[in-house]
């Protein structure tokens, strides 16, 4: 459709179309935008963890699909000015090449980060060891994954290195406490002691997750009969929960009189 003004003609469709192009490409991506949110935000009860993996996930598909749209526009546009898009495509494909060759690391984190957000290997709060080194997970990235050990060191980890991880948050932990009782003492009233122990603090017990339990006598040492007693804690408390039960046990020794062994050195005179 030309329109003639004087000496000008104008080709209505290369004003139209391209306005259209663009209108279609932001209606498309409104309604995927709408349909990817409806999806994302459907469960309520999630962790926060579940939730920013979600939320991260969100803004990678919705960026993806905003490219591509605006590639398609792009294409569409050019095409109904006349330009040969086929040959462009052809560009495209050999320039994809030489960048995918010249940026193969990057790719490959990219990829590792994709599949360590959807498959849910770690996340942020969990503690794991990569290579040696043992930490909370800080951050994840599409590129880069970051651990901070307990001394604040921060380790930046490029995510296709990220492999051969031990998660210590994916289950539960076991809290064990080895006490070592002389063989003066009475075994009967040990036991009797440790079991009323176990009554008073079971429910007390900060991040225990069941009952503590004893496991009766674990070792015949030189010095001592050793008690095993466990508790199983939430993940990476284990230690924390230890150093209350030893304080607690020793607190109760002492109350009953029982006497926990130590080194002691005789020194002869040799007169």
């Amino acid at each position: 459709m030309i329109i003639k003004i004087g000496n000008l003609s104008i080709d209505l469709l290369k004003i139209i179309l391209p306005i259209l192009y663009i209108v279609v490409g932001i209606i498309i991506f409104q309604i995927i935008k709408h349909v990817v949110t409806r999806f994302s935000s459907g469960n309520k009860k999630l962790k926060i963890t579940q939730i920013q993996r979600i939320k991260t996930l969100k803004i990678l598909i919705l960026n993806i699909i905003k490219y591509i749209i605006i590639i398609f526009v792009i294409l569409a546009i050019l095409s109904s000015f006349g330009i040969n898009v086929k040959s462009i495509m052809t560009g495209l494909g050999i320039g994809t090449a030489l960048i995918g060759l010249a940026f193969q690391d990057l790719a490959k984190d990219l990829i590792a980060g994709f599949s360590i957000i959807t498959e849910g290997e770690y996340e942020v709060g969990d503690t794991i060891e990569v290579g040696g080194f043992m930490g909370e997970v800080t951050a994840i990235g599409l590129r880069t994954t970051r651990i901070r050990n307990f001394k604040g060191a921060t380790k930046i980890i490029a995510n296709h290195y990220m492999d051969n991880i031990i998660n210590y948050s994916a289950n539960n932990s076991l809290a064990v406490v080895d006490v070592g009782i002389a063989y003066e003492n009475n075994q009967d009233e040990i036991e009797k002691v440790i079991n009323n122990l176990i009554k008073r603090l079971n429910g007390n017990i900060p991040d225990a997750t069941k009952e503590m339990e004893c496991w009766g006598v674990n070792e015949l040492s030189d010095s001592s009969v050793v008690y095993r007693l466990v508790v199983e804690t939430k993940p990476m408390k284990q230690f924390a929960v230890e150093r209350f039960l030893r304080k607690e046990i020793k607190k109760e020794f002492d109350k009953s009189g029982i006497k926990i062994p130590y080194t002691q050195i005789e020194v002869h005179n040799g007169k």
